[in-house]
């Protein structure tokens, strides 16, 4: 029963090794130059304020939305566009009222100016 565990765990140990080993590499090779400007906090694109509790501009949330859209139509449009020969029309209609509400939220977007660089 064992024994069929013993591939899982020479693959955790080669994997842990080769970790370990390109972290040693990394470190000392590494040039290691730092100053203030890469030691300096840096979070969402701008530095970091006094008050954790800011608020943020609309549009960086607008993006991040815009992002997830896009993100979400390419990771189902794929695994769709390969079987759809095997899904015949009602993968078809659910792809199209997928996309529907895509272009919905690209639409709330575009509205919302998101998509303006000002």
């Amino acid at each position: 029963m064992l024994a069929n565990y013993v591939p899982v765990l020479i693959f955790f140990c080669i994997a842990g090794a080769l970790g370990i080993v390109l972290l040693t590499l990394g470190f000392v090779l590494g040039h290691g130059s730092k100053d203030a400007a890469k030691l300096s906090p840096y979070e969402c694109g701008f530095e970091a304020f006094e008050d954790s509790r800011m608020r943020f501009d609309v549009r960086y949330y607008l993006v991040a939305i815009l992002f997830i859209v896009f993100d979400l139509e390419i990771a189902f449009l794929f695994p769709w566009a390969v079987a759809l020969d095997q899904i015949g029309l009602f993968g078809l209609g659910a792809m199209a009222i997928f996309l529907g509400i895509l272009v919905v939220g690209f639409i709330y977007e575009w509205r919302k100016g998101a998509l303006e660089w000002d």
